[in-house]
């Protein structure tokens, strides 16, 4: 089991504590270990791949279909030795059957059109016993994650999907809720053997400061060096802890509205995330 003070030090300059908790729970269902072939479906620019990297030697194997996304992600990870990246969708994942031992859906089943299908797909190349950890939005997530979009709902019944105001909806099909994660996962023939909703308590408007602002400005190069170095989750093994910035003051806000939140709140809560750890049957 990877120790919390490994992922506090991979998380430490981590401007989104929904984030930060969603890889606590992800690397503690999937444990990962120097003898696993690890799959990350939709691995984005690879931040998840980096980590466990830094953590074990285990074969990691990376899928995402946006061209533009996976240009960034072997920039960040395809120089790292193990690391094989594949351009393809969850659809139709280019591996065979029974082919990896554990898998990670982290914010990537309410991209897809077709959910379940994606899930079939994940439990083909599963081996028997093999684990899958996914986390996706709630749809009863809390009012100051996205004020717009929670306020636009309850008024207008509807919500912004593009652009910087986006929020949690941001290029979206759909938000989950418990019963709505749990039926497709089960029916998609894996076994649910924990789940788990995750941050309640946060600063206002954060989604849309990281993810609306934060997120395009470091990718277009307009942070100043230092901040950009600090904030860069692909840089997390080289960027410096931010303590005694404007940025680390920052960080302490953040994370002062973070205190009250624990690993799994309560049923019936608002939250941020649903996570889920299944396993595909051992038929032995």
């Amino acid at each position: 089991m990877v120790d919390k003070a490994t992922l506090h030090y991979m998380t430490r300059n981590e401007a989104s504590p929904a984030f930060r908790r969603r890889v606590f729970t992800v690397f503690e269902w999937l444990d990962p270990q120097d003898g696993d072939v690890i799959f990350d479906g939709g691995c984005g620019r690879g931040f998840y791949l980096k980590m466990f990297r830094h953590v074990c030697k285990a074969r990691l194997i990376g899928l995402e279909l946006d061209p533009d996304i996976i240009q960034k992600a072997r920039r960040n990870v395809g120089h790292l030795p193990g690391v094989t990246l594949v351009r393809a969708g969850l659809d139709h994942i280019p591996l065979p059957d029974a082919s990896v031992d554990k898998a990670v859906l982290s914010e990537i089943l309410e991209h897809v059109k077709d959910d379940a299908a994606c899930l079939r797909e994940v439990r083909r190349i599963l081996r028997p016993g093999g684990v899958l950890a996914i986390t996706v939005p709630h749809a009863n997530y809390p009012f100051w994650w996205d004020p717009i979009n929670k306020t636009l709902e309850a008024v207008t019944g509807r919500h912004i999907r593009r652009g910087p105001l986006a929020g949690i909806w941001a290029n979206h099909e759909r938000l989950y809720r418990p019963e709505q994660l749990r039926q497709v996962v089960v029916e998609a023939g894996f076994i649910v053997e924990e789940e788990r909703a995750t941050t309640h308590y946060c600063f206002p408007f954060i989604h849309n400061l990281v993810y609306g602002l934060g997120k395009p400005l470091l990718e277009s190069g307009l942070l100043p060096r230092d901040v950009a170095a600090s904030v860069d989750r692909a840089a997390f093994a080289e960027a410096p802890g931010r303590r005694f910035s404007l940025m680390g003051l920052a960080l302490a806000a953040l994370n002062f509205f973070d205190r009250p939140n624990v690993m799994s709140e309560p049923p019936g809560r608002a939250t941020v995330n649903l996570c889920i750890k299944a396993q595909k049957p051992d038929l032995n």
